[in-house]
């Protein structure tokens, strides 16, 4: 008999092993993911290779049957890389009522009415709800066949029955197998589910799309094996506050994980955003002070993005610092800087600093067009409308290159900005003066530096 092993208990997440369970790994902290480990694996015999199955030179091997085909969305086919491969599995996250499902019924839809047969399976509504949506946002096609089941056996019946080119699943959490034991959207079921259809999508070059739960950190709920299988991880970020939705990619073993796809969610369902420049911008006629617009870079994509700034005098022995879109931490550095080496009196006020359109800027480029927001607002005074800024700010107010500069630069031009303020520039306290001296041309008033 076997001997057994000396650590009965392992973490499927961490690999931690242990002779006692738990409902939280001691090790990585992950609930559910202790499991009774089996006897010893004994050593495989090798097994003869089937014929056709031998291993050839990779010159030798064709690639036709992993060509790209589009979705029928090109902002979803410039995040995937080109399209769709065929045997390739898709994993799509996002917070709940970002838009996923939405979306993936408009590739389902697209790819239909393209004549590709597709089967979509919801798992978390009923057929007559996904229905009415579909009739909401247009997505209706002879040749989208709709199930509404969360056993995997049915699923696999429903995929031998209809013979798709393209399987949608939504969501993986909530399918469950008899294969394996506890309830649906537990590691060993996820593990389970997702191995399978993976399998079945590889060995009939059927491109599959999941979607994914996201827990409360934002991370993909379920064992991190779920990542590692898949081919493709996609990110459905947005605000619920705005209708701007973007997708990225986090892993992607057909292409680039830089690229951004623009959306927006209306009342007819969601709609591509191929050139989403003037999202982030404002309406103003006019030059208004507090107002500065970065040329931000979301994956390969330059956006302009206008900061709003609004300094308010106060007395209370703790000024407000609010912000939107932007790193409250940043700011609140930038504005040491600006009192510390532009000598401008900020401490005493309340200050806002806020984006036009709800996006987020990260990066430090956008540190410039923060601080020259600020001091147009502190002295009252617009910039001219046809200047951006781009640079980071040092604690020393240094101006320090930004990456890809000469792609921000060329879509500035492009957009009709004529002078972009950066590091070639000068100092900070330079650059303020260059910016006012310009601002002063326009609007006929003093320069305020």
């Amino acid at each position: 008999m076997a001997k057994p092993a000396a650590s009965p208990y392992a973490c499927s997440e961490c690999g931690w092993t242990g002779a006692k369970w738990y409902g939280r790994c001691p090790e990585c902290q992950v609930w559910g993911s202790i499991v009774e480990r089996g006897r010893p694996v004994v050593a495989m015999a090798a097994a003869k290779v089937p014929e056709g199955r031998t291993a050839k030179p990779i010159t030798a091997i064709s690639t036709g049957s992993a060509a790209y085909w589009p979705s029928g969305i090109a902002e979803f086919d410039r995040v995937l890389g080109g399209g769709l491969v065929p045997g390739a599995a898709i994993l799509l996250s996002g917070e709940p009522g970002v838009g996923k499902s939405t979306l993936l019924l408009e590739v389902a839809a697209r790819a239909a009415h393209a004549g590709q047969r597709v089967l979509y399976v919801s798992a978390e509504e009923s057929a007559s709800q996904v229905r009415l949506r579909a009739e909401r946002t247009g997505a209706l096609a002879d040749e989208l066949y709709l199930a509404a089941e969360t056993d995997l056996a049915t699923i696999l019946g429903h995929i031998d029955d209809v013979r798709p080119q393209l399987v949608i699943v939504d969501s993986v959490q909530t399918v469950s197998s008899a294969m394996s034991d506890g309830a649906a959207g537990q590691p060993a079921q996820v593990r389970e589910v997702a191995a399978t259809l993976i399998r079945i999508a590889k060995d009939r070059d059927i491109p599959l799309l999941l979607v994914g739960h996201v827990t409360k950190d934002g991370t993909i709920a379920g064992p991190r094996l779920l990542e590692h299988i898949v081919d493709v991880v996609c990110s459905f970020e947005g605000d619920r506050q705005t209708a701007l939705r973007f997708v990225r990619a986090l892993k992607n073993r057909f292409g680039p994980t830089d690229e951004v796809g623009c959306f927006e969610m209306n009342g007819d369902g969601i709609a591509e955003v191929p050139d989403p420049s003037g999202l982030f911008l404002s309406r103003s006629g006019k030059p208004v002070s507090g107002t500065c617009v970065t040329i931000a870079l979301e994956g390969r994509r330059a956006l302009p993005v206008e900061v709003q700034a609004l300094i308010v005098a106060t007395k209370a022995p703790q000024p407000r610092r609010v912000v939107n879109g932007v790193d409250s931490s940043r700011v609140a550095m930038l504005l040491a800087v600006l009192e510390k080496r532009a000598k401008l009196r900020v401490s005493e006020s309340d200050v806002y600093v806020s984006t036009v359109g709800g996006i987020r800027l990260t990066e430090p480029a956008a540190d410039l067009a923060i601080a020259l927001a600020i001091a147009s607002a502190v002295r009252d005074q617009p910039l001219p409308a046809a200047l951006a800024a781009v640079g980071e700010i040092s604690l020393a107010g240094e101006i320090r290159p930004v990456s890809a500069a000469r792609i921000r630069a060329g879509e500035a031009k492009r957009l009709g900005y004529t002078e972009v303020l950066d590091g070639d520039a000068g100092d900070l306290n330079a650059i303020l003066r260059t910016a006012f001296a310009r601002g002063a041309e326009v609007t006929g008033d003093r320069p305020g530096f």
